[in-house]
């Protein structure tokens, strides 16, 4: 098996999924107004917060009565702080289809110790049973498995007249993906995602529903002082009009408005999923006409847009061990990450071995074709050298 070494490069050759390829155009000059060496809570500081807030609520198309927070640790604090300071009052069921989701489950029986939890579980390219999900009970999950490829395809299974809070971690889905925030109590995101910003800030949408549960709730725990969202028995307000809990970066603040900025320019969210779908359809097609790989989600209605995962299902390595699967798919990306043309694209490390390339709305269509062809050149150099070791 041969294949001609292409001699294109991706213009942006970068495919992790997180963090995420910067927006086309961008370079550092894009940030020379931040407000380096000021405090966040100065004026110009306060005034940056607060805009990114309202941009943030402008392009998600979030509905006014539901508070928007920056607060500390990336997506993994926001969660962490829904998940320490909501639950407890209801039985909890959990939906976990990838490593991200076990995360939170484990952290709600091994940490919160909640003893009345149904967990729902479904394997690598594959969704539970949400009919299964009890409308009475606190519900979290991913609504996109950024390590599985899998997403949930709509919120039809939500109850509008549910009891319990839905908490949902949306980092690889916001900004690619429509969130039905009429069905979602709290939403949990990062800036290093789906808009390609920079790391360990987060995002936490709360809904009337979760700050009513904020107001007449006293976790039985106690709460770090970064995940403390009321004083006196009410929301503490400030959080969500800029004034944060710990110091931000200002730096990363303004790339994060820059980012926002270009999101509004494109036609914002419809533009930015458009976006993501485009990317994602080069690899459907390039998957039409491949014989050795396929999605891990076969079902394309609960396929991922942004952290698009794919196996290889050629005989000669599926025959390997799963080790040697694994070996074979990362030598495959090491083949093109020296040559240039691609970088991070390896599956996630408790993933099944094969490919994981992001197709948020930052990348361009032309480099993910672009990369499809190095790819093929590498599987083909990987597979004669395996023949030839036999």
């Amino acid at each position: 098996m041969t294949a001609t070494k292409p001699t294109a490069r991706p213009q942006v050759p970068h495919f992790s999924s997180g963090p995420c390829a910067k927006r086309p155009g961008w370079t550092p000059e894009k940030l020379k107004d931040a407000a380096l060496g000021r405090s966040h809570r100065a004026k110009v500081g306060k005034a940056k917060l607060k805009l990114a807030i309202e941009l943030t609520r402008e392009v998600l198309e979030v509905p006014a009565g539901y508070r928007i927070g920056i607060v500390p640790a990336s997506d993994t604090g926001a969660v962490e702080m829904a998940l320490w300071s909501l639950l407890g009052p209801r039985p909890v069921t959990t939906i976990a289809w990838e490593s991200f989701g076990e995360g939170w489950v484990s952290d709600i029986v091994k940490e919160l110790k909640l003893k009345d939890v149904t967990k729902l579980q479904a394997g690598y390219g594959e969704l539970p049973d949400l009919s299964k999900v009890d409308p009475n009970s606190d519900v979290v999950f991913t609504w996109n498995g950024t390590t599985s490829g899998v997403r949930v395809p709509n919120a039809d299974w939500i109850k509008a007249d549910r009891e319990g809070l839905t908490i949902c971690d949306a980092t690889s889905a916001a900004f690619a993906q429509k969130l039905d925030w009429a069905k979602l109590d709290v939403v949990t995101f990062s800036w290093q995602k789906a808009l390609g910003g920079e790391a360990a800030h987060g995002m936490l949408v709360l809904s009337p529903r979760a700050v009513a549960r904020l107001e007449s709730y006293t976790p039985a725990w106690p709460l770090p002082k970064i995940f403390r969202m009321t004083k006196g028995g009410k929301l503490n307000e400030g959080i969500f009009e800029g004034e944060t809990i710990n110091t931000p970066s200002m730096l990363c603040v303004e790339d994060y408005l820059d980012a926002l900025g270009w999101a509004k320019s494109v036609g914002g969210l419809n533009a930015l999923i458009a976006r993501a779908d485009a990317n994602t359809k080069v690899l459907a097609d390039w998957k039409a006409r491949t014989p050795w790989v396929d999605f891990l989600a076969t079902d394309a209605s609960i396929r991922s847009n942004t952290s698009v995962c794919l196996k290889v299902i050629d005989p000669a390595i599926t025959a390997l061990s799963p080790d040697a699967q694994a070996d074979f798919a990362k030598k495959l990306v090491a083949a093109v990450e020296k040559e240039g043309a691609g970088y991070d694209f390896a599956h996630y490390r408790d993933a099944p071995a094969g490919l994981r390339i992001w197709c948020g709305a930052t990348v361009e269509a032309k480099d993910v074709e672009i990369l499809t062809q190095w790819i093929d050149w590498a599987f083909a150099e990987m597979k004669s050298s395996l023949a030839k070791a036999a």
